[in-house]
């Protein structure tokens, strides 16, 4: 299965596993990772699953959609150059393990 690493602000890691075509949102959700709320249940409605992907990670990601572009202009925290919507972002073959960083804050 792939491997999620995120990474809280305070630095402390949590990595798990998430069946393949599951969203980073999703399985922090499941799995209770601090930090992605998903209120929106992974629409790209509410920027709620901010992340900061590692920059050897990128270039396995999808483009960002209008939509995924437009929430992130409305992140609670910075975007950056390695901002990404969780919900947006799904693991398996193409991505087999990631590590993300969590804003301080997500709303």
């Amino acid at each position: 299965m792939p491997a999620i690493t995120f990474t809280q602000h305070d630095g402390t890691t949590h990595t798990i596993e998430a069946p393949e075509g599951t969203s980073l949102m999703r399985a922090a959700v499941s799995n209770s990772i601090e930090g992605i709320v998903g209120e929106c249940g992974g629409q790209a409605m509410c920027a709620t699953c901010h992340v900061y992907v590692r920059p050897e990670y990128t270039a396995a990601l999808p483009d960002i959609g209008e939509d995924e572009d437009e929430m992130l202009e409305c992140t609670s925290a910075e975007r950056t150059e390695r901002s990404r919507l969780g919900c947006q972002i799904t693991v398996g073959a193409h991505l087999p393990q990631i590590v993300v960083d969590i804003p301080a804050n997500q709303v």
